[in-house]
């Protein structure tokens, strides 16, 4: 019998995804929503909002008439470009082993960028956050995070290497709600290619974001260069009648 923390849904969704992920279903056909529910120990409405969740993501695929099946092509999607993730996770979907440096905490001027995306003066004052992630100890994410001085100042520790949101909720008094992102091909920048080991001007995807509280106030403003020969993300597009 499953239990109700996390959610009954979310844990039944994860419970098929699983199974799907170890093959258990024979030609990738699921068992009807009746079944599961009765072999799960839960509601027909929990399994069909669990389905819609898998549908949604794209790891199944209903077959009118015939039933709901594995979508193989959707089993490659690691990680929802819509959803908050932190990048251990992507990592860790993608069959790595995480592990996160602080490269340095600091305290600077916003500059123009990060002050148009947060809503301050030019020479405000922002805690700098420069961070390395490693895939099986290879460099692959550089990120560096910018939150106005007055929600968290440079002085905490270095050993604090939860993501960012998280970070924001434990350490300042705003609740983040989302990303706005906008997905860029750049040039590596000096700083990140150094940490990154990779020739700087080597083109890349850059994540420029501003995370935003409740109130849709901007909290910090964040760049993430990857080192795309180790990490890549997927989508699947739909039409919008289908």
């Amino acid at each position: 019998m499953l239990t109700r923390n996390p959610t009954l849904t979310e844990q039944v969704r994860a419970h098929i995804k699983e199974l799907i992920l170890q093959g258990e279903f024979e030609d990738g056909r699921i068992p009807g929503e009746q079944d599961l529910a009765a072999e799960l120990g839960v509601s027909r409405t929990t399994v069909r909002d669990a389905m819609a969740r898998l549908e949604n993501e794209g790891a199944v695929l209903r077959r009118q008439g015939s039933g709901t099946y594995v979508n193989e092509p959707g089993l490659q999607i690691k990680s929802r470009l819509e959803e908050i993730w932190s990048y251990e996770d992507v990592l860790h979907n993608h069959g790595f082993t995480p592990s996160v440096k602080i490269l340095g905490i600091t305290s600077e001027a916003a500059g123009d960028d990060a002050a148009a995306a947060l809503e301050i003066e030019a020479d405000a004052e922002v805690t700098v956050i420069r961070k390395l992630f490693l895939a099986d100890e290879e460099p692959v994410i550089y990120t560096c995070n910018r939150i106005p001085g007055q929600y968290l100042d440079a002085g905490i520790a270095e050993t604090d290497t939860e993501p960012l949101f998280t970070l924001l909720r434990e350490h300042t008094g705003h609740q983040p709600a989302y990303y706005l992102t906008e997905i860029a091909p750049v040039a590596m920048p000096d700083d990140a290619a150094t940490a990154l080991q990779i020739d700087p001007g080597t083109p890349t995807i850059c994540f420029d974001e501003v995370l935003f509280g409740t109130l849709s106030e901007p909290v910090a403003h964040a760049r993430s260069y990857f080192r795309d020969d180790l990490l890549r993300f997927r989508v699947i597009r739909r039409r919008a009648d289908v």
